[in-house]
C-alpha cells in the first residue's frame, strides 16, 4: 500500500538557522503515527511545514500522490491536512464536536457526517 503522506529529506529553516535536518517519514491510510523528540528537535516545525505554515527549505512532502511542499495553506487544508494545537484551548467555549466541525469547514456536510 502506498503512503498517504510521504515526507522525504525535509529541511526547514527560520532565517539562516536550519531547525529540521532531513526528516523522512511515511503515513499510510488508517495509521496513527507519532512524531516524538526532545524540545527544540523540530517536531512543531515539521508539522508546520506539512501544513504550509512555514516553507520547506528542501525536500518533498506528498499527500495522496500530490506534492504539497510550499503549497499555500488553504490548498493544504482543502486537500485534507490540518493541525490540531495541543493544550492551547483555541476555542475552549466550544464542544469537541463543534471544534471538529470548525476544522472541517472546507468539507461538505456529507463528508463531515461520514467522517464524524
Amino acid at each position: 500500500m502506498d503512503a498517504l503522506l510521504s515526507i522525504r529529506d525535509l529541511r526547514v529553516a527560520y532565517g539562516g538557522v536550519e531547525v529540521v535536518h532531513g526528516v523522512s517519514l511515511e503515513v499510510r491510510e488508517g495509521e496513527c503515527v507519532a512524531l516524538i523528540g526532545a524540545n527544540g528537535a523540530g517536531k512543531s516545525s515539521t508539522l508546520r511545514a506539512i501544513c504550509g505554515l512555514v516553507p520547506a527549505r528542501a525536500g518533498s512532502i506528498r499527500f495522496d500522490g500530490r506534492e504539497i511542499a510550499n503549497a499555500p495553506g488553504h490548498r493544504i487544508v482543502r486537500a485534507g491536512i490540518t493541525m490540531c494545537p495541543e493544550g492551547r484551548q483555541v476555542f475552549p467555549q466550544m464542544t469537541t464536536l463543534q471544534n471538529l466541525r470548525m476544522g472541517a469547514c472546507a468539507r461538505s456536510d456529507d463528508e463531515q457526517a461520514r467522517d464524524l
